[in-house]
């Protein structure tokens, strides 16, 4: 028979590896353990659930991280910019929500942000691929605002590289 240890480590694993909805994941995971007729009935402690939720923030991090990292771009996992803004922002919330702290977060993906547009302007003054900017200039100064970037970082190149719509 299953201990509990075995049904977290297994709903960990699935909710750490969700796909693109680790808050869904993440519930779904609890209502198993926690509440599905066919689901072992667990009555979890506080450092259980967390166990849970530190998997579906490091499932966040991971995904908003990926749409940030120039050399994913081209890849079939790649989503671009504007998802890792929408990721972000759903995993400001679900920290929130599930008062978790996201920590330093803000300032590792400042710090990608930065780093794509970077090589994005770059490649684009040396006549190089076309642009992965996905989202229009207005969602990508309002994310460098959220962030607490400068908007000097945000040049009149990348603004014309931007989507027009979204």
């Amino acid at each position: 028979m299953k201990e509990v240890n075995d049904f977290l480590e297994d709903e960990w694993f699935v909710v750490r590896h969700s796909g693109e909805m680790p808050e869904v994941a993440y519930h779904s995971a609890i209502f198993f353990l926690t509440r599905d007729e066919e689901g072992p009935r667990l009555a979890l402690q506080e450092n259980e659930h967390m166990f849970l939720k530190e998997a579906a923030a490091e499932r966040y991090r991971e995904i908003v991280l990926r749409d940030l990292q120039a050399e994913n771009r081209g890849t079939p996992a790649y989503r671009g910019i504007q998802r890792s803004i929408h990721n972000y922002r759903r995993f400001k919330q679900f920290c929130a929500r599930e008062e978790f702290d996201m920590g330093r977060f803000a300032e590792k993906v400042s710090l990608s942000l930065q780093s794509i547009l970077k090589v994005e302007a770059q490649e684009r003054a040396e006549g190089l691929q076309s642009s992965a900017l996905n989202c229009t200039f207005d969602e990508l100064s309002g994310f460098a605002d959220e962030l607490g970037l400068d908007q000097g970082i945000l040049s009149e190149e990348l603004a014309n590289l931007c989507s027009e719509s979204s």
